[in-house]
């Protein structure tokens, strides 16, 4: 079984007995308290009084304890909280090695029937000699082995990940950062001990450390069991993204026994094949299904499916950049861009018409980046005319060139007769609410006018646009629907694009 533990930092005892009931209510599991941060008389009453299992810490200063103390002495307080019932008791593995004075105070804490976790942690990096390291802590007498480092990349999450799998015995192995959190919520999946939870965002204990109602909520806590199904987004950065919530709404709601994480990806070519790499070889066990790829990945993932020998569609190979890849049973890859399709779809139900109703009409694409490469793409596929308009003229001309079509200057937008106008650039996003990339007087009524741009929901474009008397279609639909393609492309079935949709404004609502 693997813990849920919650750290306790609060340094007043009375404010940790009300952390300790907060957590009790919110799911932990295992009470972390943290005696290097409490007066020293508080341990044993706090312990007492948990209502959980307790694993005491009293962390030395050079491995992130909250003050000098003599090895002996933290050891003494380990030794009081066992004997107030504490299960669990955590000591450094260089402190048992280095003070014998401090083993043998430990070993009446071992007599009392608490459990030794011996630990080490490195807040500079990922040492080379990982695995040496959690092999010293395999030999010892540890009932429970723990190691925490810092992740420069997420290869580095992944040699951690491998400590999990590999564990002869009770295992925690952390990496801490943002390029670690992964380490922390397949936690349950690789059997590991424990993982560590924050309280609340300003109470954790380690960089990257998901909070109490993140992992039970957002990440599924409860229902992650060695055979789960991983999926993920890889970009850079990726914190922002809601593509956790949705996907992982959309497993609830199909009950789908699978897991949807954030996986940083540091932004060159040469870290997502070692990323990809990595995966393919550890595949066998992590059992990822599928990715989402967004900034900058896109063109490289195109380029790494196709190097493997995977499979694209031609539309997408076109585009030159894929956000989505699916992990097949035989081992190989395929890969395509949903976005585009995404993009036509909500189109076409704005216009009440299908994708052959989108033939011979004027389309007007605001931008020249790589959504609007997307939307070109898809748009002169199904037969629409397409015009291009751009801040940099060249950009527009040399998209319009390959995808044979029309560019205009940008100046001229509001003049360009179109049925369709469809914003593609990154005008009149949070927190530049009140700009716009169209002059309202270039809007007219019946026009359908598109804003990929979901945050805000009602940019002012679309504003301009509801009361300029023309149709409008928001950003979010294009975001719901690339996302429940990617949900079928994965796994075969009806995505619950309603659940989605769901998730999708209540996350917008949060942030406003």
């Amino acid at each position: 079984m693997t813990h849920l533990a919650v750290p306790i930092t609060a340094s007043d005892p009375a404010a940790a007995d009300g952390a300790i009931g907060l957590a009790r209510l919110g799911g932990a599991e295992l009470i972390e308290l943290r005696l290097d941060l409490l007066p020293e008389a508080s341990g044993p009453t706090l312990t007492q009084s948990a209502g959980r299992p307790v694993l005491a810490t009293c962390r030395a200063a050079e491995e992130g304890g909250g003050r000098e103390t003599p090895d002996a002495a933290r050891a003494g307080a380990l030794v009081a909280a066992a004997a107030a019932g504490a299960g669990y008791i955590d000591f450094e593995l260089a402190a048992w090695n280095r003070s014998p004075d401090a083993r043998a105070i430990i070993a009446k804490a071992r007599a009392a029937g608490a459990k030794l976790i011996l630990s080490a942690h490195d807040f500079a990096g990922m040492p080379a000699d990982l695995r040496d390291r959690m092999e010293s802590l395999w030999r010892s007498p540890a009932d429970v082995a723990k190691i925490a480092c810092t992740a420069v990349r997420i290869t580095d999450a992944l040699r951690v990940l491998d400590l999990l799998h590999d564990a002869p015995k009770p295992t925690v192995a952390l990496a801490m950062g943002e390029a670690g959190v992964i380490t922390r919520l397949l936690a349950r999946k690789l059997g590991a001990f424990c993982t560590f939870a924050a309280l609340d965002a300003g109470q954790g204990t380690a960089p990257g450390q998901p909070t109490l109602a993140e992992l039970r909520g957002l990440y599924r806590w409860v229902r992650v069991g060695p055979a789960t199904r991983l999926f993920g987004v890889a970009g850079y950065p990726v914190g922002h993204s809601m593509s956790p919530a949705i996907h992982n709404a959309a497993f609830d709601a199909t009950g789908i026994d699978g897991l949807y994480v954030p996986l940083l990806v540091e932004p060159s070519a040469e870290a997502f094949d070692a990323f990809m790499d990595g995966v393919i070889e550890r595949n066998g066990w992590l059992n990822f299904l599928g990715l989402s790829v967004t900034i900058p990945h896109k063109e490289n993932a195109l380029r790494y499916v196709l190097a493997a020998g995977g499979k694209v569609d031609g539309l997408s190979e076109r585009i030159g950049a894929i956000n989505t890849i699916h992990f097949e049973a035989d081992g190989s890859l395929s890969g395509c861009n949903t976005d585009y399709a995404a993009a036509i779809d909500a189109v076409c139900d704005g216009l009440d018409c299908t994708r052959a109703g989108l033939a011979r009409r004027e389309a007007l694409v605001l931008g020249a980046g790589g959504v609007a490469r997307a939307i070109v793409a898809g748009f002169v596929d199904a037969g629409s005319r397409v015009t291009i308009v751009n801040r940099t003229a060249d950009r527009a001309q040399k998209l319009a060139a390959e995808f044979g079509c029309r560019a205009g200057p940008l100046d001229e937008r509001g003049r360009i007769d179109a049925e369709v106008v469809i914003n593609a650039t990154s005008i009149g996003m949070h927190p530049r609410t009140s700009d716009s990339p169209l002059p309202p007087e270039a809007i007219r009524p019946g026009m359908l006018v598109f804003d990929t741009v979901y945050n805000p929901v009602r940019t002012k474009l679309l504003a301009d646009a509801e009361a300029a008397g023309a149709r409008t279609v928001s950003g979010v639909e294009m975001f719901v629907r690339q996302a429940a393609a990617q949900f079928e492309f994965w796994t075969g079935q009806a995505a619950p694009a309603d659940v989605m949709r769901a998730i999708v404004l209540r996350c917008l609502v949060a942030k406003e």
